[in-house]
């Protein structure tokens, strides 16, 4: 007998629940949201109405914590309809749970709603979630059609008179583009006197894989805002600047004030850079510390900074076309050479 089986909860046991404002919603009920079927969306839909706003937020927002944690959990199904919902919390709140849904079939809902509903907050992370869109096209896994079309809009939003945050947002998503009128906006967007377009500039050009922005970027990991500091260095670890791996260093091992979370993005973008020291400064800081959190993080970094020493090496090599290292044509060009002296 499937033990599983007999401990999920009959659905309409949690639509009940759902209903009933009276009783906390059982947390173990949320995993009987994930992997919906036909029917149980369609049941859940019919009632979706009558479940209050708030209950409709915590729930919500506690799906999309579950599903940080565990991958193998979705709530696409529910996400999709919740879309739609009155509440522009809750419609926030549904594009979010949608993340990584990797489906070009929302890609006009989130357009959509990016140029038309009328919350800031709901049009800003539509154009934050378009971001992944244009990342997908970037390594053919959508129509170049649909890729074009997902770039012209943004770029007319970040243009256009909208609120500073959708446009911030849709700058951001065009980080991954390579359309040749980007660079020109990111380089806008730095100059300006707002730290909020000067942030947005920093994040686009750490996803952009482009090392033209080195010097932008190192210029900022001293700025005096931390929020600036912060995508500095998380740009630096995305870009793998070597140039910033001593200031990171000096930011964990002798800026004792520095903010709690730029200190955690330096650890994290060391271990994407690499090279000289490190492991022995992360390791060091995994000795001492007495923050389990940030123990954690250490630990989660020293397995990534593995991987970027496997991969450094990797690259030492250079290999051709047809998978032959370039080591062994080398051998036969100077084997070339000798015949021709002959």
């Amino acid at each position: 007998m499937d033990l599983s089986a007999m401990r999920k909860p009959p659905f309409k046991q949690v639509l009940n629940a759902l209903l009933d404002t009276n009783t906390p919603f059982p947390p173990l009920y949320l995993h009987r949201l994930s992997n919906l079927e036909p029917q149980e969306v369609e049941e859940l839909k019919a009632i979706w109405s009558q479940i209050d706003t708030q209950r409709k937020r915590s729930l919500l927002g506690d799906l999309e914590d579950l599903a940080e944690a565990d991958d193998l959990l979705s709530f696409d199904e529910l996400a999709r309809f919740t879309l739609k919902d009155n509440d522009p919390v809750v419609r926030t709140l549904a594009i979010r749970l949608l993340w990584e849904a990797e489906d070009k079939k929302l890609v006009p809902a989130f357009l959509e709603m990016m140029e038309r509903d009328p919350d800031v907050e709901v049009r800003s992370t539509a154009a934050s979630a378009l971001g992944r869109y244009v990342y997908l096209g970037e390594v053919d896994e959508i129509p170049e059609e649909m890729l074009h079309t997902i770039e012209e809009r943004l770029l007319a939003v970040t243009r256009g008179s909208d609120h500073p945050k959708v446009r911030q947002r849709a700058l951001e998503a065009l980080g991954y583009s390579g359309r040749p009128e980007v660079p020109e906006l990111l380089l806008t967007a730095y100059a300006s006197n707002d730290s909020g377009w000067l942030t947005s500039a920093l994040f686009a050009m750490g996803r952009s894989a482009d090392t033209r922005w080195e010097n932008e970027v190192i210029r900022m990991l001293d700025h005096a805002r931390s929020d600036v500091r912060l995508e500095a260095v998380r740009a630096a670890g995305e870009l793998g600047l070597a140039s910033a791996r001593e200031p990171l260093i000096e930011m964990l091992t002798e800026n004792g004030d520095e903010d709690d979370f730029v200190r955690s993005a330096a650890i994290w973008s060391l271990s994407q850079i690499g090279g000289e020291n490190v492991r022995d400064v992360l390791e060091n800081l995994l000795e001492n510390t007495e923050d389990e959190d940030e123990a954690d993080l250490l630990e989660d970094a020293l397995d990534n900074l593995s991987f970027t020493e496997d991969m450094q090496i990797f690259e030492m090599f250079d290999f051709n076309p047809d998978g032959e290292e370039r080591i062994f044509d080398q051998e036969e060009d100077l084997e070339d050479s000798d015949n021709q002296e002959d």
